[in-house]
């Protein structure tokens, strides 16, 4: 059950992460799995649950519903984010809880909220669609990675390999880039049908027509 919420939250944020319910939600969620790693709690499937579950619920009434505090909110989530990712990465490599675990986070959490501050100064939520990319591979990842220990190429580089492309698709999809190559494609289609040999003949009939009224 905990493997599947994990990756269940992770596939929707990849996909609808400029929402900030769900945005709130897959940062909550990472952060869960985090703070397991570090507390060295990840043995306890219930406290897994609870955790993740909590933080996750937390997470999305934060930004679902504190719409008077929307910037205050974007700027908590983007620290949150920052540090969720990099104990994210830690865990994709099975570093152990520590000092140097903490630093990290902490030095994340400044990133994500420098990003998230001077994202919001453009035509789109740059930062919230490149940190919710990267929370949900994080997320779907871990969640894959707890459902197939057995499979150790989910660790290390290989791991951090597909959550690079899983990230980078997302932000495509949200940044609008997939659109923007479908229409692309679709007006030089719309061109060449303007340009048949039947419009071509029409044309030309056209202008004798005109031509002939003239004389």
């Amino acid at each position: 059950m905990f493997p599947i919420l994990v990756i269940a939250i992770g596939i929707a944020v990849l996909v609808f992460g400029k929402r900030l319910a769900v945005l709130g939600a897959a940062v909550g969620a990472l952060l869960g799995v985090g703070l397991l790693n570090l507390f060295s709690a990840s043995g306890d499937p219930l406290l897994q649950l609870a955790l993740v579950g909590l933080l996750a619920v937390l997470g999305a009434f934060a930004g679902g519903f504190a719409r008077g505090l929307v910037d205050i909110v974007i700027l908590v989530l983007g620290a949150l984010a920052g540090a969720a990712i990099v104990l994210g990465f830690l865990n994709l490599f099975n570093i152990g809880p520590g000092l140097l675990n903490w630093v990290l986070a902490v030095v994340g959490a400044v990133v994500g909220f420098i990003l998230m501050r001077r994202s919001r100064k453009g035509s789109k939520d740059w930062g919230i669609i490149i940190l919710a990319g990267l929370v949900g591979a994080l997320l779907v990842m871990r969640g894959l990675s707890i459902l197939l220990p057995s499979i150790q190429a989910l660790q290390g580089v290989v791991g951090t390999l597909i959550v690079i492309v899983l990230a980078g698709a997302s932000i495509a999809f949200q940044g609008g880039y997939l659109g923007k190559r479908k229409a692309a494609a679709q007006v030089p289609a719309a061109t060449d049908n303007s340009a048949t040999p039947g419009n071509v003949d029409g044309a030309a009939a056209g202008i004798d027509v005109a031509s002939k009224h003239q004389g």
